[in-house]
């Protein structure tokens, strides 16, 4: 008897398992370019649906760049964010209107404090819906705002993940030495979010659309 009772409850965990897996939607990506790759990939592992959110490098030619090569210039490469997302969870619409409300799409020089071609914005597009939806978003986001956005929508090339000191730098437990002394890596980003202007500027330009201002 109960040998049956057991084999009906691992049939009815067995159906619920299934059911759970029959939701979920193919995972699909999107990368984007928006400044400080940390605070892209912060704000979009906010995001319900997002699988995961990968640091890197694109757009550029240099091969197998390294974030000292990047950030000195010359290589072509933006730090750019490469987002996996349950597209049954949320839209790829949904996620290229968030990004253009979470950075300051008006600006062709960098982001905030940071400046210079590897912090510009971008979009990076591996195919023609991508492209609709990306040029679709950006034409929305400047009607919006009643701006020029300048956010170019490009050909996906490679895209070469960071350094793994740089992945999840958000949420780091080690100690870095910063001008406030040696702290946490996760109040270092904070503190280094707080003074580079970045929430305080998509808060002015986007006011209660901005989706992670604060974050």
């Amino acid at each position: 008897m109960f040998r049956h009772i057991l084999f009906a409850c691992l049939i009815i965990v067995g159906a619920s398992v299934q059911a759970g897996r029959a939701v979920a939607g193919p995972i699909e990506t999107i990368t984007v370019a928006g400044g400080c790759f940390w605070c892209v990939e912060a704000d979009f592992e906010k995001v319900a649906g997002v699988t995961k959110a990968v640091s890197g490098y694109t757009g550029g030619s240099v091969r197998n760049p390294t974030y000292k090569q990047v950030s000195r210039g010359g290589t072509g490469h933006y730090e750019a964010v490469k987002i996996y997302f349950d597209s049954a969870r949320v839209s790829r619409d949904k996620l290229y209107a968030m990004f253009f409300r979470s950075v300051d799409p008006t600006d062709a020089g960098g982001q905030f404090c940071d400046r210079g071609e590897s912090y510009r914005t971008a979009i990076f597009v591996s195919d023609k819906a991508q492209k609709a939806s990306a040029e679709a978003a950006k034409a929305e986001a400047q009607a919006a705002l009643g701006k020029t956005v300048v956010t170019p929508v490009l050909s996906a090339g490679q895209f070469y993940e960071a350094e793994d000191y740089h992945q999840d730098y958000y949420k780091g437990v080690n100690l870095v030495l910063t001008r406030f002394g040696p702290i946490k890596q996760s109040n270092a980003y904070k503190k280094y979010r707080d003074a580079c202007g970045r929430d305080q500027r998509v808060r002015q330009l986007w006011g209660g659309a901005a989706p992670f201002a604060g974050g």
